[in-house]
């Protein structure tokens, strides 16, 4: 589809043109679907890069969560805690299976999973003979969440943890990936993220039988028979061979996008910083975010605008942008929902925008953008001073 002239979209998928030449090679092989040499050698790739010992790729984050939830036995009444701030292919694979959500508030140093909220509702459920079947976190807009401290939590209660690392593929703490933290972890390669395949996930675990059972299960459940066979429910859930090609040409260029993210969010923040009100999310001493997304969080009562007025500029300037998460507690169809926590999460819907990202922005794009934001901070002053 050809980018409509002037628009800026929020995040849109750049690719480096060796993308068509594994899709021809799938093309010519005659193998478009879920075999192929491409699956495997992309599973590998990702193994490597991120230090993962097995790696299922798949067709969707969500496909990957739902079947790492069924991995760990959740069923029918089982709670699983989520964090609430997040957006909600996190939490629907619960309900898929028949479990119960509990939703946890965000911590402010990285706006994920408050660890401190997550030992507190495990208590409190425990002390209700509900002990949780699971625990699953999120590494939002590429910053990785406390995992020190979470994964304590969990060990000491022996819940098993799940990491949503949907946004943050290439984000670190230390030299440890995000995506391998939790006991099953989760990439997203949809259009949007920092590389993709279009449509696409893993699955990552150290645990080789998670490993051996997730294959088996993602391609329903077929057993090793000359005819079909099935002794239970399975799921087709397995990525196609073209998509794997298309992660292997965008997985070779991971570094540049990390870096050409980390530097669109280090432009915005020097020249949007100094204006009162406006916060940027900074990485905790040790992290590493791959800055999927550059966000910021106004304090209206400085500012003198909100969120959606600059929505709204952006918009008429045919900027594309978006409101950060709505907490899972406060959507409709989670209505009833217990949750823990106080008001962090809310504050960040209400306050808190996301500004274009995409890999291919270039300085003049980024320009724009922040002209739209400073024409709006001196809008607000030349009214106020009109109105005195």
């Amino acid at each position: 589809m050809t980018k409509e002239k002037g628009k800026i979209y929020l995040s849109s998928p750049q690719f480096t043109g060796e993308e068509i030449e594994f899709v021809q090679r799938a093309l010519d092989q005659e193998n478009i679907a879920t075999n192929g040499i491409f699956i495997r050698q992309f599973e590998q790739a990702i193994e490597n890069r991120f230090k993962s010992q097995h790696t299922v790729a798949l067709n969707s984050g969500t496909s990957s969560i739902h079947l790492s939830l069924h991995l760990l036995g959740v069923g029918m009444g089982d709670e699983v805690i989520c964090q609430t701030f997040t957006y909600i292919a996190s939490t629907n694979p619960i309900l898929y299976l028949g479990g119960t959500p509990v939703f946890v508030d965000s911590e402010e140093s990285t706006w994920n999973m408050c660890p401190e909220k997550l030992e507190q509702t495990i208590k409190e459920r425990i002390a209700k003979g509900k002990k949780p079947k699971a625990i699953i976190v999120v590494n939002l807009f590429g910053m990785p969440a406390n995992w020190p401290r979470l994964l304590e939590v969990a060990k000491t209660y022996d819940i098993p943890l799940v990491e949503d690392a949907a946004e943050s593929v290439g984000s670190k703490i230390g030299d440890q990936f995000t995506g391998t933290f939790g006991d099953l972890g989760i990439y997203s390669f949809n259009g949007n993220k920092i590389i993709t395949t279009g449509g696409g996930g893993a699955l990552l675990t150290n645990n080789r039988f998670w490993e051996k059972k997730s294959r088996y299960l993602s391609t329903q459940a077929k057993l090793d028979f000359p005819h079909f066979e099935h002794i239970e429910m399975g799921f087709n859930y397995k990525m196609t061979n073209i998509s794997a090609g298309i992660g292997l040409a965008q997985l070779a260029v991971l570094e540049n996008r990390i870096q050409k993210r980390r530097s669109i969010y280090d432009y915005y923040k020097l020249n949007l910083a100094s204006l009162p009100g406006i916060m940027f999310l900074k990485e905790p001493e040790g992290y590493f975010s791959n800055r999927w997304l550059t966000t910021i969080v106004i304090n209206p009562e400085i500012t003198g605008f909100e969120v959606t007025d600059l929505r709204e500029f952006l918009l008429k300037d045919g900027i594309e942008s978006r409101f950060l998460w709505k907490p899972m507690h406060l959507q409709p169809m989670y209505k009833g929902a217990s949750y823990s926590g106080g008001d962090i999460a809310e504050n960040l819907f209400s306050n808190g925008i996301c500004l274009p990202s995409g890999s291919g922005l270039v300085e003049m794009d980024l320009d724009r953008i922040i002209n739209v934001v400073y024409r709006l901070h001196k809008e607000v002053i030349w009214n106020s001073e009109k109105s005195v």
